[in-house]
């Protein structure tokens, strides 16, 4: 294997491990968030304006921090939580900060539009609101939650490759250091390939999961 097949390989690998990493914090705090915004704001079924005003603030302060701004200021957290402010797991830190408001705002407006007519049934038949939230509000919201988080992945891959190129590694790092700073076409063309291929495989797979659930739905 070439020098440049095994450098892109590596990189490759580097940035799924920061995508994959942080997706499944993303997943596991910004959809939990999206229902508490939903649930506790107006007409919610667990009303409590005061704190959706809160959530809501916070969301909307780190969603307007630009990422790389974000990723510079983390760096004392990052060190904390990690113990380095450089490498794959230190891009960990900052990308699920910035990409769980981003992705919880997306599930809250899928959530929003679930018919509020079946919610209102569900509580006519006596439904608890814990069965509301499982069985009618995340159900058919699926597939618009399964189109925004793939929209959130692409972002993240995006931010990915800002991060490497100021130390987190993957391809934004080999493109910065093999192909930007060294002026080898070759390197960023086939960087700007494999992100166009990666993007391409997210975007399609979760747009078909997204349409077979609104079938299932």
């Amino acid at each position: 294997m070439s020098s440049l097949s095994e450098r892109l390989l590596h990189a490759l690998l580097d940035t799924l491990l920061m995508i994959g990493a942080s997706s499944l914090v993303v997943l596991a705090v910004g959809l939990p968030l999206a229902l508490v915004l939903v649930t506790t704001g107006p007409g919610g079924i667990f009303q409590a304006l005061p704190l959706n005003r809160v959530l809501g603030s916070v969301v909307n302060v780190l969603r307007s921090i630009p990422f790389l701004i974000l990723m510079v200021a983390l760096i004392p957290f990052t060190r904390l939580i990690v113990g380095t402010s450089y490498g794959v797991w230190a891009a960990v830190v900052p990308l699920t900060l910035a990409a769980t408001p981003f992705f919880a705002r997306i599930a809250e407006v899928s959530l929003r539009e679930v018919d509020h007519g079946l919610v209102e049934a569900a509580q006519a038949m006596g439904c608890q609101r814990r069965h509301i939230v499982w069985n009618v509000l995340l159900p058919e919201a699926r597939p618009g939650i399964v189109g925004g988080f793939t929209i959130t992945l692409v972002t993240m891959i995006n931010s990915s490759a800002m991060a490497g190129a100021i130390g987190a590694g993957g391809l934004g790092d080999l493109a910065y250091r093999y192909g930007y700073q060294r002026f080898d076409t070759q390197v960023m063309l086939t960087v700007i390939i494999v992100l166009v291929l990666l993007v391409t495989l997210i975007q399609f797979g979760g747009d078909r999961l997204a349409r077979w659930l609104n079938k299932r739905g």
